[in-house]
């Protein structure tokens, strides 16, 4: 469940489109010491004011923009006057959002590609030079095909002449390639440009101090009550039933549902 508190004043909401690693997203913004949680995109408008994100960022995902009911940014999100960076089915997006279009390529991409930067921008900054030859990890059959007003080109690449864009008055940024995964060498420097320097969050925040909060917040709502939790094992279970143990020790009773998925052996 979203929440709204105050000790994470600094944070950024990833909108999530499907992709296989948006997860790896919000594990990069939060190794950075940077609060963000990751909402499905149709629950996203609902959230978006009492969140109060200093940025948002698109995800990836598996469907096309040219498809009739695919998934869609809430159009508030532009509106918010926050910094937004699109990856990869993130861009097409944005990009079909404001006004530009994405075409079907013949020229997929998957795998280990380089980008030409060619402009500098807020996003490169220290990280990227114009001039450099750079390897990212691309994941796409559409691309960009023409850009929305304001907005300009700062990477190219064999596959995709809009590798990278960016509309410096309103802050949003956008690339093709997934700059989340670890083959994309310099991704989460990028990453932290954009939630350090370009949303402004202090990056003073740890997963330590999530614990404690977390913990002292379940102390206060089960007070000398007893809790049942569900486990079937999977990291989401197990971890809530740590931390629910140490808040509250022999008050929680921990009840194993055996679902049929788990590895050989493991039950």
């Amino acid at each position: 469940p979203m929440t709204t508190d105050t000790l994470h004043s600094d944070r950024i909401l990833i909108i999530d489109f499907g992709s296989q690693v948006t997860q790896l997203i919000a594990r990069r913004v939060r190794e950075s010491g940077v609060y963000c949680e990751v909402v499905p995109f149709n629950k996203s408008e609902e959230i978006l004011e009492s969140y109060a994100p200093k940025g948002v960022i698109f995800s990836g995902g598996p469907s096309s923009v040219l498809d009739i009911d695919t998934p869609r940014a809430p159009q508030a999100v532009f509106d918010l006057g926050v910094p937004i960076l699109g990856i990869c089915y993130g861009e097409q997006t944005m990009v079909a959002q404001l006004g530009g279009e994405v075409e079907t390529s013949d020229h997929r991409e998957f795998g280990r590609a380089h980008v030409d930067v060619t402009a500098n921008s807020a996003l490169f900054d220290g990280v990227w030079a114009v001039g450099d030859h750079e390897l990212v990890w691309m994941s796409h059959g559409d691309r960009v095909n023409a850009l929305p007003d304001g907005f300009r080109v700062i990477a190219t690449s064999d596959g995709a002449p809009y590798a990278a864009i960016d509309c410096e008055a309103r802050k949003f940024y956008a690339v093709q390639f997934h700059p989340e995964v670890m083959h994309t060498p310099r991704g989460t420097d990028l990453l932290k440009n954009f939630s350090h320097k370009i949303c402004g969050c202090s990056g003073d925040w740890t997963m330590a101090a999530f614990r404690e909060t977390e913990i002292a917040k379940v102390r206060a709502q089960v007070g000398s009550g007893r809790v049942i939790c569900g486990l079937s094992g999977g990291v989401d279970s197990s971890v809530v039933a740590v931390l629910l143990h140490e808040a509250i020790g022999d008050q929680l009773t921990c009840i194993y549902v055996d679902t049929g998925v788990m590895r050989a052996g493991e039950s």
